[in-house]
C-alpha cells in the first residue's frame, strides 16, 4: 500500500480538512479541539509566540493559546494513549499508530523552527505537551520525546544545509531520530566513551558501541559522539566530535529491543559501529566540540523530561487520591483516614514544586539563559517525585496496588528510569552542586 505524507507545515494550513477525517474515523473529541483552535487562529499563534508566551513578568497563569494547545495534548493523551498503553506494556510493540496520529495534529517535532517545516514552540510550551503525553504512558511519551534529544544537537549546532537535510524530512513523514551517546560502559561518564572516528581525506570511520540507545531500532538518522583525539590527556571539550549518521549507513547495526522493566513501549537498544564511513560534511559544528553540543543538548531537553517525570507523577496522584475516595476501611473511606490523607497531601506537594521547578527551568531556554542549574533542579526533583508518587500510589492501592490489574504498578515500574537517564540523580545534584559553588564564588 502507498502511503503519502503531507508536510507538517501543509498539515497545518490544511487543519480544517485534516480534522474532517479525524472526526470521521478516529478520534472525534480531539478533532473537536482542533476545530477549536483553527477558528481562533490558536494553533498558528503558538508558532509566534514561544518566546514571550510565558511572559517577562512573574505570572501563573497560562496564555489562552497554551491552555489549548494543553487541552488539546491532554484529550490526546486520555483518549488515544491511556486505552492503548496497557497493550504495549506487556507486548514492548512500538506505538507506531500512537506517533502518527501525534505528527498528525502537530504533537511531536513541535520544536523544530518553523524554517524548516516545523511549529517551532519553546521550551516551555513544549513542557506543557509532554507532561499531558506523559499522564497517559511515559513509555509512548519517552518514544516521541526521543526525537526531541535527537535532534537537538542539530537545532544547536548544526548549519543551514544539515538542518534542512535532518530537521526537514522530519517535518515531511513521521520519522524518527536518536541520541547515541551512551556506552556500555560509558553512561554518565560521557568523557569516557571510548567509540572512535578516525578522519581519512574528506570522511571519518567510525566504529565502536553505543547501548540503552532510545528509538535505536526504529530511527531514520542518528547523533552521533565519538572521540576524535587519541591523546586521553586531551580534554574532554576538545577530544569528541558530534555526527550525523543515517541509519541506514553500511556498518550500523542496531542489537536486540531491550526488555526494560518499564516504559516498555519505547524502542531501547545497543547499537555496533563497524568501519562506518561518515563524510565529513555531516560534522556538527567542527572537529573537537562535540562534548559541549552534547551537554548543551541536555541542557535544553532535561526540562522536558522533568515535565515527563511531572505528568507520571501527577497520573499517580489522581489515581491514588481517587481510589481512596472510593475504598472503605473501618467504616469510612481511606481518605479520612489521617495515614492516607496526609500521604495524598505530601504527593500534591511533590507534584506542584516539580512542575514548578521544571517551568522555571523551561522559561530560562525561552528567555535565551543558560539554564544548567536549574535544568539540573527540574530533573533532580521531578524524578524523585515521581517515583515517590509512585510508590506511595501502590501503598494507598494496598494489595490491589501490587496487581497487574490497577494501574498503580505500571507507574511505579515506569518511573525508576526517571532517576537514571538523561543524567541520573547523582550526577544532577552533582552539576547543582558545582553549579552554586561557581556562582557563590562569583558573587564573593
Amino acid at each position: 500500500m502507498l502511503v503519502v505524507y503531507l508536510p507538517q507545515s501543509t498539515l497545518i494550513g490544511l487543519w480544517r480538512t485534516a480534522v474532517s477525517i479525524i472526526m470521521a474515523f478516529a478520534i472525534p473529541k480531539i478533532a473537536r479541539a482542533g476545530r477549536c483552535l483553527l477558528q481562533t487562529g490558536s494553533y498558528r499563534a503558538l508558532a509566534t509566540t514561544a518566546k514571550t508566551s510565558s511572559g517577562q513578568r512573574l505570572s501563573f497563569e497560562l496564555s489562552d493559546e497554551q491552555k489549548e494547545y494543553q487541552q488539546l495534548a491532554r484529550k490526546f493523551a486520555r483518549e488515544v494513549i491511556i486505552p492503548v498503553a496497557p497493550h504495549h506494556d506487556k507486548t514492548g510493540e512500538y506505538p507506531w499508530e500512537v506517533i502518527k496520529k501525534a505528527w498528525e495534529l502537530g504533537l511531536i517535532n513541535s520544536h523544530i523552527p518553523a524554517k524548516y517545516g516545523g511549529i517551532g514552540l519553546g521550551s516551555f510550551d513544549a513542557c506543557l505537551i509532554t507532561e499531558e503525553l506523559a499522564y497517559g504512558c511515559t513509555g509512548i511519551q519517552t518514544a516521541i520525546e526521543a526525537n526531541s534529544l535527537g535532534q537537538m544537537p542539530v537545532i544547536i549546532a548544526g548549519n543551514e544545509e544539515q538542518k534542512k537535510k535532518y530537521l526537514g524530512r522530519m517535518t515531511e513523514e513521521p520519522l524518527m531520530c536518536a541520541y547515541c551517546v551512551t556506552e556500555p560502559g560509558a553512561g554518565s561518564d560521557v568523557a569516557g566513551i571510548k567509540t572512535r572516528a578516525v578522519k581519512k581525506g574528506k570522511e571519518y570511520i567510525l566504529n565502536g558501541n553505543k547501548m540503552w540507545i532510545t528509538n535505536g531500532g526504529v530511527a531514520n538518522w542518528y547523533f552521533v559522539l565519538a572521540r576524535t583525539d587519541p591523546d586521553p590527556k586531551t580534554p574532554a571539550g576538545k577530544a569528541f566530535t558530534g555526527f550525523i549518521l543515517d541509519a541506514k549507513t553500511p556498518g550500523v547495526t542496531p542489537g536486540r529491543k531491550e526488555w526494560n522493566m518499564g516504559q516498555k513501549a519505547s524502542d531501547t537498544r545497543g547499537i555496533t559501529f563497524e568501519d562506518v564511513v561518515i563524510p565529513e560534511e555531516n560534522v556538527l559544528g567542527q572537529e573537537g566540540i562535540g562534548f559541549k553540543i552534547a551537554m548543551g543538548a541536555f541542557d535544553k531537553t532535561r526540562p522536558p523530561v522533568a515535565a515527563g517525570a511531572v505528568g507520571l507523577a501527577q497520573r499517580a496522584l489522581d489515581e491514588a487520591t481517587k481510589y481512596s475516595m472510593e475504598r472503605k476501611t473501618m467504616g469510612k473511606f481511606i481518605c479520612e483516614h489521617q495515614a492516607v490523607a496526609f500521604m495524598l497531601a505530601d504527593m500534591a506537594i511533590g507534584v506542584e514544586s516539580a512542575r514548578l521547578a521544571t517551568y522555571r527551568a523551561a522559561w530560562e531556554i525561552d528567555q535565551g539563559k543558560r539554564n544548567t542549574y536549574y535544568a539540573s533542579i527540574a530533573k533532580a526533583l521531578a524524578g524523585d517525585v515521581a517515583n515517590k508518587c509512585a510508590t506511595d500510589a501502590v501503598q494507598i492501592f494496598g494489595g490491589n496496588g501490587f496487581n497487574s490489574e490497577y494501574p498503580v504498578e505500571k507507574l511505579m515500574r515506569d518511573a525508576k528510569i526517571y532517576q537514571i537517564y538523561e543524567g541520573t540523580a547523582q550526577i544532577q545534584r552533582l552539576i547543582i552542586s558545582r553549579e552554586l559553588l561557581a556562582k557563590t564564588k562569583q558573587g564573593m
